[in-house]
């Protein structure tokens, strides 16, 4: 199959690229520069503009392009440009892959759990309606960037990301060293839900995505058990075998992280009823798993 990525070069479009040419597949990049290479094709989300005859003949695109959400503090210039960076990138992928006189088969635009905003201890699904708050509003406005696509024909599947366990980078990245120096522990009081996909489960939900014909709409790629943050912590504590004694109270985390640390702080239960439905079976279905996993990343 011939598939284009935007956000190539973050930790999830690296590993898929990985695997979807270890098996044979031909990868096309979308830069937001002069492409230097035969397997890049450029765009500007900024200015909606994307090489639409370089996106011909391609069966699936792949959109994982955005602003990092923890990357800065939360500045009403930065909630911009995430929200930009998502809505608009979303936006001239969707209407280049509408123009094409034939469209790819599949248009798999990933998106985020913060969709559903804080439940608590309440399980939900993808049949639950939006949350409250910055992040809920971006991801509803993100999605439905992609009606163009929708309306066109092409399959268009959203793939609603919890936290990715990697060493390599995302979130969980930078916990790594921290608890590997014996300096981890639980934030806040530890009872908020996480829920987490080991990266190796993550290319193979987004490859389900690419190729089951059934999917379509919102799928949660989040591992079947979610575990509160003090269970997350645990688990880290014993894989990398070391103390996780210290506790990170919500003052000091909205000092460190402004706005964003009331997202650290909430619970997101989030369970995958759709990609289990359609037969996807988790290699690494619980933290510990995932945790281990990410030691080989």
């Amino acid at each position: 199959m011939r598939i284009a990525i935007t956000g190539s070069t973050g930790l999830i479009g690296t590993a898929l690229q990985r695997s979807l040419r270890a098996d044979g597949h031909e990868v096309l990049r979308l830069v937001r520069r002069a492409p230097r290479a035969a397997d890049e094709v450029a765009w500007d989300p900024e200015r909606q503009t994307v090489d639409t005859a370089s996106l011909a003949g391609c069966d699936s695109v792949v959109h994982l392009a955005g602003a990092g959400v923890g990357d800065h503090r939360w500045t009403a210039a930065y909630k911009k440009q995430i929200r930009d960076s998502r809505v608009l990138g979303t936006a001239a992928i969707a209407e280049a892959l509408a123009s094409l006189d034939t469209p790819p088969r599949s248009f798999v635009c990933g998106t985020a759990i913060g969709y559903y905003g804080d439940t608590g201890t309440r399980r939900v699904d993808e049949s639950a309606p939006p949350g409250d708050g910055f992040l809920a509003g971006v991801c509803v406005d993100w999605e439905a960037a992609a009606e163009p696509a929708v309306e066109a024909g092409i399959r268009t599947a959203f793939a609603r990301t919890g936290l990715v366990v990697s060493r390599t980078g995302g979130a969980w990245g930078r916990l790594f060293p921290i608890f590997k120096a014996g300096l981890g522990g639980r934030l806040g009081d530890g009872s908020q839900y996480w829920s987490f996909i080991s990266l190796h489960d993550h290319v193979r939900a987004l490859r389900r995505l690419i190729d089951d014909d059934t999917l379509s709409g919102p799928v949660n790629l989040t591992a079947p058990e979610p575990v509160t943050n003090r269970e997350a912590t645990a688990a880290m504590g014993k894989v990398l075998r070391r103390p996780t004694l210290f506790t990170v109270p919500p003052p000091a985390l909205r000092l460190a992280l402004g706005e964003f640390a009331d997202d650290v702080l909430q619970s997101q239960r989030v369970v995958p009823t759709r990609l289990q439905d359609s037969g996807f079976t988790f290699t690494h279905p619980t933290i510990t798993a995932a945790i281990r996993a990410a030691q080989t990343d």
